[in-house]
């Protein structure tokens, strides 16, 4: 059995930038669900071209990066879709123990190291730790119950983001 105490340092390397017309957090949008139609693009580390093999095959992909202007994180939070407080791990904040980030983007085009995408929730200038495809097969569940949000009339399209989490 693994001993949970030990803490271990983990590093990662960017592996590009993701680029969209977004320069502040206020106003944003704060799921995909919530920026139909707005356009980005990622500019991926020129030596990781040949990773991109294939991918154009796919219309939607997993963008993995990293929470590059949120500072610090608080256990207990209120996200953008309640007004009540909830443990960090039962949202999708930007304030956590480890800043990482995950969003489902459209993928309109694969031109060299550039990805052109739709439906972009993320900052100007997020450094991308990841690109996985989404797969229906393996990415689409029936869900019994989705907690706090069962209740919440609140939707991602209403809401923008603000400045709770500075």
């Amino acid at each position: 059995m693994t001993d949970l105490s030990v803490k271990m340092e983990i590093s990662f390397k960017s592996i590009g930038v993701v680029h969209t017309p977004f320069t502040s957090r206020e106003g944003m949008p704060i799921q995909p669900s919530g920026a139909a139609g707005i356009l980005g693009t990622i500019e991926l580390n020129e030596d990781l071209v040949d990773g991109l093999l294939d991918l154009s095959g796919f219309s939607h992909i997993y963008l993995i990066y990293h929470f590059h202007r949120s500072d610090g994180f608080k256990l207990q939070v209120t996200p953008f879709l309640d007004n009540k407080v909830h443990g960090v791990f039962a949202t999708r904040a930007p304030m956590r123990p480890n800043q990482i980030g995950i969003s489902v983007e459209k993928l309109l085009a694969v031109r060299g190291n550039i990805l052109e995408i739709e439906n972009v929730d993320i900052l100007d200038g997020t450094p991308l730790l990841d690109i996985k495809p989404y797969i229906p097969a393996f990415d689409i569940y029936k869900t019994e119950k989705s907690g706090w949000m069962e209740n919440n009339r609140n939707t991602p399209r209403q809401v923008k983001s603000d400045d709770r989490f500075k």
